[in-house]
């Protein structure tokens, strides 16, 4: 009876230890179909250089990512080649032959515009645009490595290593919530 009891105890616990530290979150692959893609949300920590993938209240995922130029305040205007901060949405979804899969965020957005007439930007200042996720840019010599050593290559997307962009792709949906922060 001891045995058993020992049993049921482990197999309780140990799913709660199959993560006991985040070098899993990066490597653990993911089934696209085993998640509901209406409950996902990403989360973008600039200063970490991490996406976390979340469904529901579940952390699943950690990604290495990069941005836009070293300065990593938000993004004001076009040509800045920094990464915009704030809640945003995925527009549109599409195979890239550039960077590999292409997720288009709707920057700028209702939140962009009033945070630059907040900062006292003027109306008719180009924002810029086409701000998304996306991988690497392999054809220009631009690799995965970059991501791995933080180099900030972008014009103020969010680059990620193609093999993780093509997984990342499979499971977010049009709609999905992404927050950038710093």
């Amino acid at each position: 009876m001891k045995k058993m009891i020992w049993y049921c105890l482990l197999v309780l616990i140990l799913p709660l230890c199959s993560f006991n530290n985040e070098s899993d979150l990066y490597s653990v692959r993911l089934n696209p179909t085993l998640i509901d893609a209406s409950k996902v949300f990403l989360l973008v920590d600039k200063s970490e250089y991490r996406m976390y993938l979340y469904e529901d209240v579940t952390l699943l995922k950690i990604y290495k990512v990069v941005f836009g130029n070293k300065d990593q305040s938000d993004k004001q205007v076009q040509g800045d080649r920094r990464t915009p901060e704030g809640t945003f949405r995925i527009l549109t979804k599409r195979m890239d032959n550039r960077w590999n899969r292409f997720m288009l965020l709707d920057y700028p957005n209702a939140e962009s515009y009033q945070k630059s007439r907040t900062r006292g930007i003027s109306a008719n200042v180009d924002l810029g645009g086409g701000i998304g996720i996306h991988g690497v840019e392999s054809g220009s010599g631009i690799g995965d490595t970059y991501v791995d050593q933080r180099i900030n290559w972008t014009l103020g997307c969010v680059s990620m290593k193609d093999r993780d962009v093509a997984e990342l792709y499979n499971i977010v949906k049009v709609g999905t919530p992404v927050v950038i922060r710093k």
